[in-house]
């Protein structure tokens, strides 16, 4: 299952991510995980969150260029090798990743990979016939 991701344009500029935070947590947004792709001039923050509609609405009304992507959150057992299992039944299916992030979630025994597939539903089918467990944004909360 597609998850949604907020992904927010900023400056590289000191402070631009403690202002991102703060609009976020001011209006009650919890911030699961997060990803910086930056370069001299730009960044790139990519967020899950556990309400991503309410996110998107809260960082536009605040003047921030955001966007929503469809990802796929894969529960990876976290011990030695859990992550290659999932990346062999990708590599063994042909499915190409974009990029990935993770992230462990609070008590659990896994950990949470966020991955942008160049053919998101054809990567969702691949994982489900490999019996291999979905996060949703109704984990995120």
């Amino acid at each position: 299952m597609k998850i949604e991701q907020i992904s927010i344009f900023m400056e590289n500029k000191s402070g631009r991510m403690a202002v991102i935070t703060d609009v976020l947590g001011s209006g009650g947004i919890n911030i699961r995980a997060l990803s910086l792709a930056d370069t001299s001039d730009f960044g790139v923050l990519r967020l899950i969150v556990d309400n991503p509609t309410k996110g998107l609405e809260i960082l536009r009304n605040n003047s921030f260029t955001v966007s929503k992507t469809g990802v796929v959150g894969v529960i990876v057992p976290d011990r030695p090798g859990g992550l290659t299992s999932i990346l062999s039944v990708i590599d063994k299916n042909s499915i190409n990743i974009e990029y990935m992030y993770a992230f462990s979630e609070r008590s659990s025994a896994n950990s949470v990979i966020i991955f942008r597939f160049d053919d998101i539903e054809a990567a969702i089918n691949v994982l489900k016939q490999n019996s291999i467990t979905l996060y949703s944004n109704d984990n995120a909360s």
